[in-house]
């Protein structure tokens, strides 16, 4: 893994861990806390919405939407079990 590499991978990691907090309100975690959310959030997003048949094109954007829509997943859940 090169340096670029590294450096898209964290910026996409950030800016789907900022979008799922702004989406799921009360849950902004700072920079580190979001990067690893995102990053949380698209192995998720990699293990279930493939098995429901879900596919988003490739890309940076791809990415992101992906790596979000996972992060959402993630902090929907963890609501759910603060709140139990």
């Amino acid at each position: 893994m090169t340096i670029t590499s590294l450096l898209i991978f964290l910026f996409i990691g950030a800016v789907a861990g900022w979008l799922a907090g702004v989406i799921v309100k009360g849950f902004g975690f700072g920079l580190i806390g979001n990067i690893i959310v995102g990053i949380v959030g698209a192995f998720v997003a990699g293990l279930i919405f493939p098995a429901i048949g879900l596919s988003i094109g490739g890309g940076i954007l791809g990415s992101i939407i992906y790596a979000t829509l996972g992060a959402v997943v993630l902090l929907f859940c963890i609501r759910l079990v603060k709140s139990a």
